[in-house]
């Protein structure tokens, strides 16, 4: 082991032992200014030094709790240190000035499944749900749809209640 080696280990050593075994016990006491009397060396740049300072009026003031300068965080004064939100606030609701939409008609319930011709008439079997329905010209659907128009590619179905028009891809002619 070389002397250096050593000499460190005597350092850390009297570390450890400063840290386990120096003075832990906490400052609460608050420095205070204090003059000390001048030698006789310092005695002209610090005479003049105090004379200036007279001259300005300075004085060094007594330390203040923080409660006496910002005041009591919990009281009137708020959070000091408290959370801010920066969020912009949401703009105001629109202004509904246009009319309403007129109703339109719901989106077909049907899915195609087949279609079939016989004599030039033509059936288209759709399914809604769970039912299946067979479909020819001029008649209803559910009710509320009746065939217009069968012919491929595309079927034409009205919605009664507001005799609105659709159409609905039944794929090319076979």
């Amino acid at each position: 082991m070389k002397p250096r080696h050593m000499l460190m280990g005597a350092a850390l050593a009297l570390a450890a032992g400063l840290a386990a075994f120096g003075d832990k016990s906490p400052d609460d006491a608050v420095a205070e200014a204090v003059e000390r009397p001048v030698q006789a060396t310092q005695a002209a740049p610090q005479a003049a030094a105090r004379q200036r300072a007279a001259e300005a009026k300075v004085a060094i003031l007594r330390l203040q709790p923080r409660a006496t300068l910002i005041g009591d965080a919990g009281g009137s004064g708020g959070d000091v240190f408290g959370s801010q939100d920066w969020t912009p606030p949401p703009p105001p609701p629109p202004q509904q000035t246009a009319a309403p939409l007129p109703p339109v008609a719901p989106p077909l319930p049907f899915t195609f499944i087949g279609k079939s011709v016989e004599d030039g008439k033509w059936e288209v079997y759709l399914a809604s749900g769970e039912r299946t329905h067979i479909a020819v010209e001029g008649g209803t659907l559910d009710g509320a749809w009746r065939v217009e128009r069968i012919a491929p590619p595309l079927m034409t179905l009205t919605y009664l209640p507001l005799n609105q028009v659709q159409q609905l891809n039944i794929g090319a002619f076979d």
